[in-house]
Parts: structure tokens; C-alpha cells; sequence
């Protein structure tokens, strides 16, 4: 008899302490649980913020690059650095031509010497790493204001948004990269810069001051020079300093002297005030006969009748 009571309490000992184990194990796995979810709720709460940090980046983006979009054609645009010893030739005005293809941008840029050999879109330790794309300079001629002209290093740098600055290292005889912050901005498109309407004067001979660039800076165009205008069409009397000119050419028309004496003159068409007008003129002042490229501006404001003499 005692030996069975001894066994039932033995069984029940057992199984209180089976039920308390089970116990033990649920409460784990409800404390497991608990934490799991507190777990998955603070990485959903850490995970949150990034999602929306990738989003407002997205956003900012694709702004960037809707502000950079120009329809395709080819601009004048500022080129501006962040250094004195960075920047493009003094005889592009700050400027460079920036083209649009397939809605990719370029800017062509003349520096203001050949003391930089290698660009680079980016950063200077990228640049300096092995397989980076560099960017490959070419030989641009510029023209001053006095007619001089120098031979310095242009690129083609690609341009990723309008307005805003970016990266651009360099590379110079010195052999050490440098980074580099530029902008490109305010770009106009060719053939739309501000002009003078020709179809606003009438009918007359007038007198007007213009300006000219290009050649080696012996020469240069009488101003003001005499420009008629009929029915809206200007045509400008050009005399030269030289009497060794035997043709220009305007808009790929040939044009011959008016003059047999004295000082080459030509009657030549313009198409408008404030822009420029690109001739070639060719002389035979030397050994052969040679052409010289000039550009020559016509100043509205400086517009007067000669009938009037006003």
C-alpha cells in the first residue's frame, strides 16, 4: 500500500513538474515572440526613414536633372570654377558652347593656356585610379580683342545639370591631381541673343559704329561705317585700312571691291544689329594670297541718319 501511494505521488510530482516545463517553454517562445516583434517593429521603424531618405534623393534627382534638360541645339553658356588659376580663356568672355544632342550635354571650353593637360568628370582620386576615362584636350586658337591670337588647350566636358555645381578634377604639368568645383549657367541659344530689328528702320542711308575681331590685328573696317537700308534690308559700305583686299566673303557669297583706288571697299549684306557677323576677307598683302576669318559687330544704339545728319 505505501509502495503505491510512494509510486502516485512519484507520477505526480512528475507530471506537475512536465506541466511546468511546458509551462516554462511556452512563456519562452511568448517572450521570444514579444521580442521578435519589438525587434521587427524597431527595424520596420529604422527601415522607414531610409525608404524615405531614397525617395526625397529620387526626388531631388530627378529635379536636378528636369531643371538640366534643353532641347537639343547648340547654346553659349557660362563657364564659372571655384579657382583664379581654373577658368576658361580671357577672349571667350567666360563662355563656352554648350550642345545638346539626344538630350546629353557637352560644353566646349578654351582654357587659358596649355599648363593643363587632363581633365576629368569627377573626383581627383578616381581620376587617379587605373582604367579612369580621361578627358583629352585639342588645340584651340582664340582671339582677343586686339586682333591677337594664341594657341591654347580646349575640352569637351560633359555636363550633368544646368545651374548647379559639380565635380571636375585636373591634371597639370606638375603631374598631381586637384579637385575641382565648376558650373555651367545661363545658357542662350545660338541665333537667339538679343538683336536689332531691321524691319523697324526705314528706308535710308545711315551712319554706324561697329567693332571687329580676328587676324593678326594690322587691319581693320572704317566705323562708323555707312549701311543703307531698303525695305528692311541693310546693306553696310566697308572700307578697309589696306587697299591689298580682292574678296569677302559673307554667309559663303563672294563680294568684290567697289573701288579700283585707294583702300579696299565693300558692299555687303547684314542681317543684323548687335550680332555678330562672321567675314572672310583675303588679302594679298603677302607672298600669296591668304584669307583671314574676322567677326564684326554692328552697335544699334550708335544707328544715326546721314540724310539728316542727325
Amino acid at each position: 500500500m505505501k509502495a503505491k501511494t510512494l509510486m502516485n505521488k512519484i507520477i505526480i510530482v512528475g507530471g506537475l513538474s512536465a506541466c511546468l516545463l511546458l509551462g516554462g517553454c511556452g512563456a519562452g517562445q511568448a517572450a521570444d515572440a514579444t521580442s521578435a516583434e519589438s525587434t521587427f517593429a524597431a527595424q520596420e521603424s529604422t527601415v522607414t526613414p531610409t525608404e524615405s531618405t531614397e525617395t526625397a534623393e529620387t526626388v531631388s534627382t530627378e529635379t536636378a536633372q528636369d531643371k538640366a534638360q534643353l532641347p537639343d541645339g547648340v547654346y553659349t553658356a557660362e563657364f564659372s570654377t571655384d579657382s583664379s588659376m581654373f577658368h576658361v580663356s580671357e577672349a571667350c568672355d567666360g563662355k563656352g558652347t554648350l550642345t545638346v544632342k539626344d538630350g546629353v550635354m557637352t560644353i566646349h571650353i578654351s582654357l587659358g593656356s596649355k599648363k593643363i593637360l587632363n581633365l576629368y568628370p569627377g573626383l581627383a582620386e578616381d581620376a587617379a585610379k587605373d582604367g579612369a576615362v580621361l578627358l583629352e584636350p585639342t588645340t584651340d586658337t582664340v582671339t582677343y580683342s586686339d586682333g591677337m591670337t594664341e594657341e591654347v588647350y580646349g575640352f569637351d566636358v560633359p555636363v550633368p545639370v544646368i545651374g548647379e555645381e559639380f565635380d571636375l578634377a585636373l591634371i597639370g604639368t606638375k603631374g598631381k591631381w586637384y579637385d575641382h568645383k565648376v558650373k555651367v549657367s545661363d545658357p542662350v541659344e545660338e541665333g537667339t541673343a538679343d538683336t536689332f530689328d531691321l524691319s523697324t528702320v526705314e528706308d535710308g542711308t545711315y551712319t554706324i559704329e561697329l567693332t571687329m575681331e580676328g587676324g593678326s590685328g594690322r587691319a581693320s573696317i572704317q566705323s562708323p561705317a555707312q549701311i543703307t537700308v531698303i525695305d528692311g534690308a541693310a546693306t553696310a559700305t566697308l572700307e578697309w585700312s589696306s587697299p591689298n583686299y580682292d574678296y569677302m566673303l559673307v554667309n559663303g557669297e563672294k563680294y568684290l571691291p567697289v573701288n579700283t583706288e585707294g583702300n579696299s571697299v565693300f558692299e555687303v549684306p547684314v542681317e543684323a544689329l548687335d550680332a555678330p557677323l562672321t567675314m572672310i576677307g583675303d588679302t594679298v598683302a603677302m607672298s600669296t594670297p591668304h584669307e583671314v576669318e574676322y567677326t564684326v559687330t554692328f552697335h544699334s544704339e550708335t544707328l544715326e541718319s546721314a540724310e539728316s545728319g542727325k
